[in-house]
């Protein structure tokens, strides 16, 4: 084999941060995720086409050396074979994408992907700088049905431990993951949900005997209130709790939070960072490695190769994250005063982008490869809490006359 300095760097990091794996699954890995990003597709053919003229090898040796990546042990050759255990490589992979982080906070989003009618991603991404990256999955069959309760509690129960308790960790779920169960066992980790749900419900507010409409209390745009009490009107559905409302402009409804921070260390605006791990799934799909073009229908082949992938994501987050991050403020171009105000920052190009565009300029010019550390945004501050309804309103609706 042509020695290719570049990915024997990259084959020693997958190493030192997975030092569990055997050299082939390490080496397998580093092969998938270097030639995602260089052949920008996760297809087998597109990756060994282009690693083994790279590697001066045969494209048939390069394609079987991938192939066994994912491949379970019954399906390889040789008396030394086994299978990439992805239950072991959570927590290295986690402690990988949060080492060197900078600061103490972290949001994570759940949510789900669908390829075609063939199979089915319940994930947790960490996002990051308008995208995300996967830190757990499972792979369902489209097909077949499958409760999910069980596997969102298994890929929460894969971070325990792992996270530093001095660390604020918010987990993001739109209206359809919503479940009480789902509140609970995020709270049971020493972590916050933020867990949005349909306006159809109530809430009765702490020191107050009746419910109120959530369509109450955020009734118009340009309305927001935030206080602690107790969701949903159902003895079942009972849930201590703080209720986060906000309805801007632009929206055809409001968002209605619940979590359990108290209201002055929360801001409903933090909601917003669960539209980056749909960025995220287009990375994986279209907007980077053509994840919606494989021919994959097994759940557990496709559940490894998603750690290549994962890799390759996080590797240019990571640097083009740094490059970002280096930009002095002063020299971003003017905006108009209506998008300065939604934005921090303009973000012209892509972290995603920006380390594909690094990756690939150390290569042509004969360079280590970059390998950068998470820096993540500032969270917006709480706003002042917004001043509370007329309760009494509630308590002593008027009456219907007759007349």
């Amino acid at each position: 084999m042509r020695r290719f300095p570049p990915l024997a760097d990259w084959i020693e990091q997958v190493t030192d941060h997975f030092p569990h794996l055997s050299q082939p699954q390490a080496a397998g890995l580093a092969l998938w995720s270097l030639g995602l990003i260089l052949a920008r597709s996760c297809a087998l053919t597109a990756v060994a086409g282009l690693l083994a003229p790279l590697l001066g090898q045969s494209f048939n040796t390069v394609r079987e050396r991938l192939r066994d990546t994912y491949r379970e042990a019954d399906a390889k050759r040789g008396s030394r074979r086994n299978t990439l255990g992805l239950t072991n490589c959570w927590g290295p992979w986690l402690a990988w994408v949060l080492e060197g982080w900078s600061g103490r906070q972290l949001a994570l989003a759940l949510d789900a992907t669908a390829l075609g009618n063939r199979l089915v991603v319940l994930t947790i991404s960490i996002v990051y700088r308008g995208c995300a990256v996967p830190v757990t999955w499972k792979i369902l069959r489209a097909t077949e049905k499958h409760p999910w309760r069980p596997e969102w509690l298994a890929l929460l129960a894969h971070f325990r431990r792992c996270v530093p308790k001095d660390w604020t960790v918010i987990v993001l779920a739109d209206r359809g993951l919503y479940a009480k169960w789902l509140f609970k066992a995020i709270t049971a980790l020493g972590w916050h949900p933020f867990l949005r749900v349909n306006r159809q419900g109530k809430f009765r507010p702490k020191g107050q005997a009746h419910w109120i409409p959530f369509t109450a209390l955020v009734p118009a745009v340009g309305r927001s209130w935030q206080g602690r009490g107790t969701a949903f009107s159902g003895k079942k559905n009972h849930l201590p709790c703080t209720l986060l409302g906000c309805w801007s402009e632009g929206y055809s409804t409001p968002w209605l939070i619940l979590t359990d921070l108290p209201p002055t260390a929360a801001n409903v605006g933090w909601y917003g960072f669960r539209a980056w791990i749909e960025h995220g799934f287009k990375k994986i799909k279209r907007g980077g490695w053509q994840w919606q073009y494989t021919r994959m229908s097994d759940p557990a082949r496709a559940e490894r190769l998603w750690l290549a992938i994962a890799l390759a994501t996080w590797w240019l987050l990571a640097v083009g994250g740094e490059a970002e991050a280096a930009i002095p403020a002063e020299t971003w171009p003017p905006l108009p005063s209506a998008v300065r105000s939604r934005l921090r920052h303009p973000r012209l190009m892509s972290v995603f982008r920006q380390g594909w565009n690094r990756l690939l300029a150390a290569l042509f010019t004969q360079q280590p490869l970059p390998i950068g550390h998470g820096q993540p945004e500032p969270w917006a501050i709480p706003p002042p809490l917004s001043l509370m309804p007329d309760f009494a309103a509630f308590a002593n609706p008027p009456k219907n006359l007759h007349l």
